[in-house]
């Protein structure tokens, strides 16, 4: 695992695997039902266990689906971290380029609000819709560096934001964009 803080201290990058980390919560690129699917979803499930899925239906019984955009918190189960907050992120080509940034942002704005209001201080990030769901890996790193550094602007109580990378081309990406300050 390697690791990388900007110059906004509260923003570190990671390279390596969400489950595995030690913060108040971790977020999953969910999918609307919340029942699990592939990629960071799949694993968040599989490392966190049954409690997991068993919040998540109960979420779903009393709310429905949770729409795109949206976040929604459970239990981390067996994971390191105490919460998972779930979120749906746009499946790109889906409406305009202009509205899948917005509800890219919003996803990384509402997972923020979320992690505030239920008093979460560390959070880690995944590189949300930018696996199955085919958003461009450069145009979301953008949106999500954007989104956070603007919440962090308004908002003291959260410590640190982590972007934890999968592979190297997200982490390159991010990289980047947090050595240029954009």
């Amino acid at each position: 695992m390697s690791s990388y803080l900007c110059g906004m201290e509260k923003i570190k990058l990671i390279r390596g695997d969400i489950t595995k980390m030690e913060v108040d919560a971790v977020v999953n690129a969910a999918n609307s039902s919340l029942m699990g699917g592939s990629g960071v979803d799949g694993a968040i499930h599989r490392a966190g266990g049954p409690e997991i899925l068993e919040e998540c239906r109960q979420i779903r019984a009393e709310c429905g689906k949770c729409p795109t955009g949206q976040a929604v918190i459970t239990t981390a189960g067996k994971m390191p971290s105490r919460k998972v907050v779930h979120t749906v992120g746009p499946i790109w080509g889906q409406q305009s380029e202009s509205e899948s940034d917005r509800l890219l942002a919003d996803c990384y704005r509402n997972s923020l609000s979320l992690a505030v209001k239920n008093g979460l201080k560390r959070i880690a990030f995944p590189n949300i819709s930018t696996g199955v769901y085919g958003f461009p890996k450069e145009r979301a790193a953008s949106v999500a560096t954007r989104a956070v550094k603007d919440f962090l602007s308004g908002d003291a109580s959260i410590e640190q934001v982590c972007f934890v990378c999968f592979d190297d081309e997200n982490y390159r990406l991010y990289e980047a964009l947090l050595q240029n300050n954009q």
